[in-house]
């Protein structure tokens, strides 16, 4: 082989990424999807969501999330979905978890899943859907 052939497995790195973008755009709309299914329909049961009130914060959150969990899981109006999606994840960090202490440690005031879910939101609205999704079909 020479020094300009590049292995077959190197050349279709690129071709695979946007597989995983759009897997990782529907296991993260999957994941907000069950926290607006816990807020509103109370499946799964948390008993912190019991008696929630549809316009409380929690509430539209839930709304927000729901919405736009199944726009980003289908791929339609992907980029301002994520970006609402995004900002309410960080809202939800900033009033949720970091008045719990540990403002930089989202680790310690069970911020997680708001931080990576908002990131990962951020990274979908600025670089679209990826594939399997109605916006790439139009």
């Amino acid at each position: 082989m020479s020094t300009t052939q590049v292995p077959s497995a190197v050349s279709r790195v690129p071709a695979l990424a946007g597989y995983a973008h759009a897997l990782l755009r529907i296991v993260a709309s999957y994941v907000l999807l069950t926290h607006a299914s816990a807020k509103l329909f109370h499946v799964p049961h948390i008993a912190m969501f019991d008696g929630l009130p549809l316009f409380s914060l929690l509430g539209a959150a839930g709304a927000i999330e729901l919405v736009g969990g199944v726009l980003v899981l289908i791929g339609w109006f992907t980029r301002a979905a994520a970006f609402v999606l995004s900002g309410e994840l960080a809202f939800a960090y900033f009033l949720g978890h970091a008045p719990n202490g540990h403002f930089f440690l989202p680790l310690l005031n069970q911020g997680e899943p708001a931080v990576l879910l908002s990131f990962i939101c951020l990274f979908i609205a600025a670089a679209g859907p990826g594939a399997w999704s109605i916006d790439n079909r139009r």
